[in-house]
């Protein structure tokens, strides 16, 4: 796998040329699926949602597209703004080796938070939410994708589990505030928890636009160990995935197993 931590220009043409290269390096690599960060052709701000939103299909959706045919890889095409009727949606769209649509994922939950000294923020300004999880199936195995804000809900992230998901795929804009308090041990605990690989796709950090995100893309195996991680600025990151390596897992400490739903619920 690569994620391509990239870092959005104000300019969509300049996002989908950049999004286009480090695809192209990421494929000649070797990569087999290849992620792209939340909002990659788009400013993380709700008057870009707005001016960049696009119907699908769209100028990003097929590039993806072409470019998942040409190098016949899997792209997680991170997310943008989705227009439909008259709203628009953070969505993420995915793309098998032969360029087909595999999975539309709206993000669910919509960051609206305001942290005391730190982040403001208000997607439901101009976002509507998605109403389900996104597991889809491959040869590998099953695929979940959900975007940023969603890995906070256990719930969402155990129903794809339980849907059979093995490698779960989040597009995520963290910033300075939540990055470095909540990023890693949320991706560690998702991971451990449900015992997948968990795949979480940044931006790079730029200092300069008006929401900083925190770069630090990484995957998670089933063990909660992080066993890729980028640093802040753009990078492309290659790790491999071992689904061998995740049924000892579950063998060994066989938590789904031992669930005792009755009580929970």
């Amino acid at each position: 796998m690569a994620i391509c931590q990239m870092e959005v220009a104000k300019s969509k043409d300049k996002n989908l040329l950049k999004a286009e290269k480090m695809i192209i390096e990421a494929a000649l690599k070797g990569a087999e699926i290849i992620v792209l960060p939340e909002m990659f052709n788009c400013p993380y701000q709700n008057d870009f949602f707005i001016k960049f939103a696009e119907t699908y299909p769209g100028k990003s959706t097929a590039l993806i597209s072409r470019l998942a045919k040409k190098f016949s890889v899997y792209i997680i095409g991170g997310s943008i703004p989705e227009k439909d009727g008259t709203k628009i949606y953070n969505t993420s769209y995915s793309f098998d080796k032969k360029g087909n649509l595999a999975a539309k994922h709206r993000k669910v939950h919509l960051f609206d938070i305001n942290v005391e000294n730190g982040i403001s923020f208000k997607e439901s300004d101009t976002l509507s939410p998605g109403n389900k999880i996104t597991v889809f199936d491959t040869e590998y195995c099953k695929f979940g994708v959900a975007i940023c804000y969603d890995m906070r809900f256990p719930e969402l992230i155990r129903k794809m589990t339980l849907c059979e998901a093995r490698i779960i795929i989040i597009p995520a804009a963290f910033n300075m505030t939540t990055g470095p308090a909540h990023w890693h041990v949320t991706a560690r605990a998702r991971a451990l928890d449900n015992q997948v690989y968990f795949i979480c796709a940044s931006p790079a950090s730029d200092t300069k636009a008006s929401y900083v995100a925190y770069g630090h893309s990484l995957a998670a195996d089933p063990w909660g160990k992080i066993i890729a991680e980028a640093g802040e600025k753009e990078e492309i990151l290659c790790f491999e995935i071992d689904l061998d390596y995740l049924e000892k897992v579950r063998r060994e400490l066989p938590l789904l197993k031992h669930r005792r739903e009755a009580i929970y619920f």
